[in-house]
């Protein structure tokens, strides 16, 4: 009887063939599946290609905040770390014609919206090289940076001059040792700091402006021979304003064995006995403000004013000790020379290995002779003067907070911090 099924039934010897043979049936199913093994492959190049793409982009951001945070310490205004942001990126390979910069100081976002950061924000729009018959919009990278200045190191000692040789100068049997801070200069002499003899100069770092002539024992720590050619350290106190005239004029100028007050001393001080100075402010005009030999003068929460060409006097046999306000307005300021005095006259500061002057020397316009062997409470003395010159042996620390002493800033370091 005929059936279908006998109809198209194919033999066994054929079928047997064709189930051996598959050749035809793996080319159409690899004809089938070459697209999506393109696309496939498109996608892992571009892929690749993109994160090569974004690691580049990462750096120029990374560049760009760098040197935005490079102007924010010189204190330029926004423009100007905006202007230098630009450049650092386009110049690390970022195209303006093609993206996006957004600078932002302080940053928008983040944990460090601080005035010491920049931020900075890239975008690029990447065409498309293996993927584009998939997908026709190009990719849109984008990238940001923080890099952020903080203090790396104080300073002790700092000489504001910027043209002075020798502005700091180390001399004789001098031994200046300053403990866990800088000595710095901003003058651009090839010698603006000078050691010579045998004078012995130890500190964590020094650095000027212009050069370093080490001439003597000029030991530093984190810094051996010191750094040149380095940014100038601004005056710490160029916002300290000049105290008021005190009242009427105190006429009488020479003490012996006194409890003195504050005040407007006209005609200058003069100390030659066992003399104590009451807290305040002691504004000196006339002769200056002088310490006798053999006299002992004592006080605590002082600041003395020199107005004019008034300076300081003080002879190597007395016994001076002398402590800066810990609060208030001239915290940490125990004397304050005059800013519009530029007489070459030195200040002179000398005594006893027992006397102590804790606070800040604060002359910005004029020369300091530092010849005393002594140093504060703790060491808290710091000198900041046009000029300073040493050829006493003493020993400055630099963490006098306790004393009321703001730190002087000296280097500062710049770095990303996102």
């Amino acid at each position: 009887m005929f059936s279908l099924r006998h109809a198209f039934q194919i033999p066994a010897a054929v079928a047997a063939r064709l189930r051996r043979d598959r050749r035809g049936n793996v080319a159409i199913v690899f004809a089938l599946g070459m697209p999506m093994v393109a696309a496939g492959a498109a996608f892992s190049v571009e892929t690749s290609y993109d994160y090569y793409q974004h690691q580049r982009l990462q750096a120029a951001a990374d560049a760009a905040a760098f040197s935005g945070a490079l102007e924010v310490v010189n204190g330029s205004d926004s423009t100007t770390v905006t202007a230098a942001a630009n450049k650092a990126a386009t110049d690390n390979g970022w195209d303006s014609s093609a993206g996006t910069i957004t600078v932002n100081t302080p940053p928008l976002s983040g944990p460090n919206q601080v005035p010491q950061a920049v931020e900075v924000i890239l975008t690029r729009n990447q065409p498309r090289y293996f993927t584009a018959l998939f997908v026709g919009q190009p990719i849109a990278l984008k990238r940001r940076a923080v890099a952020k200045y903080q203090t790396a190191a104080n300073a002790c000692v700092v000489a504001l001059s910027r043209s002075a040789s020798r502005a700091i100068d180390v001399t004789g049997n001098a031994t200046m040792t300053l403990a866990g801070c800088d000595v710095a200069s901003d003058s651009t002499a090839s010698d603006a700091i000078h050691t010579w003899g045998s004078a012995t100069a130890v500190a964590d770092c020094a650095f000027s402006v212009g050069g370093i002539a080490n001439n003597g024992a000029l030991t530093l720590a984190e810094c051996p021979g010191g750094i040149s050619g380095a940014q100038n350290v601004p005056d710490p106190f160029s916002a300290l304003p000049t105290p008021a005239v005190p009242g009427s004029c105190i006429a009488t100028s020479s003490y012996n064995g006194a409890s003195l007050s504050p005040g407007y001393y006209c005609n200058g001080l003069t100390l030659k006995g066992t003399d104590t100075l009451a807290p305040g402010v002691y504004y000196i005009s006339g002769g200056g403000f002088s310490v006798n030999a053999n006299a002992n003068v004592s006080g605590s929460g002082v600041t003395i004013y020199l107005s004019g060409t008034a300076r300081v006097s003080m002879q190597g046999t007395a016994d001076v000790q002398l402590r800066a306000p810990t609060t208030g307005t001239y915290s940490g300021i125990l004397f304050f020379g005059d800013r519009a005095n530029s007489a070459t006259t030195s200040n002179i500061f000398n005594g006893d290995s027992a006397s102590r002057l804790t606070g800040d020397l604060y002359f910005p316009t004029q020369a300091v002779s530092y010849n005393g062997n002594f140093s504060g409470i703790n060491g808290c003395t710091y000198v900041v003067a046009n000029t300073i010159s040493w050829s006493g042996s003493s020993t400055f620390s630099v963490d006098c907070t306790t004393q009321g002493m703001q730190k002087i800033p000296a280097r500062d370091l710049v770095k990303l911090v996102e």
